[in-house]
């Protein structure tokens, strides 16, 4: 099962407003796709959240864009910043990647975000979003989204 952004936003509005305030807080992030012999590879990368997705823009021809074209799975990680300080803590998703062909879509995402010309655009289609941060200086806290399910928390000394 999988859900778009909006679908995760609202169910679980406040682990989205966190999601999307680590994500923001920094530029590039890291994404993971897989290769075409099955290894992972992880690059750098811009996310931008708009009209209830969350898109991944890409270099033409670059090879995470080859990466899932031929395997739409991915997991992106949201950029730590500096120090281990990892302020509102740290924040992966997982799920499906689609590239979008609609000349309409990609031209309302190119007035948004005015990427270089030509790119690949590709939706998301989550499947996990995981957010790990410390409480009171003593507790590991672990808060796991899948679609169709509550968010389940975990909290480890």
């Amino acid at each position: 099962m999988t859900a778009n952004w909006a679908t995760f936003t609202e169910a679980e509005p406040e682990l989205a407003r966190r999601a999307e305030e680590r994500f923001g807080a920094f530029t590039h992030h890291v994404l993971a796709t897989l290769r075409k012999d099955g290894s992972p590879r992880t690059t750098g990368l811009e996310v931008r959240f708009l009209n209830g997705e969350l898109w991944l823009g890409m270099m033409p021809n670059s090879l995470k864009a080859l990466d899932l074209r031929r395997d739409p799975r991915f997991a992106l990680q949201a950029n730590p910043g500096e120090g281990t300080g990892m302020g509102g803590g740290d924040v992966r998703i997982s799920g499906r990647a689609v590239e979008v062909e609609d000349p309409e879509t990609k031209k309302a995402y190119t007035q948004e975000v005015e990427p270089p010309e030509p790119f690949h655009l590709f939706r998301t289609e989550l499947t996990e979003v995981v957010r790990t941060y410390v409480e009171d200086d003593k507790y590991l806290v672990v808060q796991i989204w899948k679609p169709g399910e509550p968010v389940r928390t975990l909290k480890r000394t």
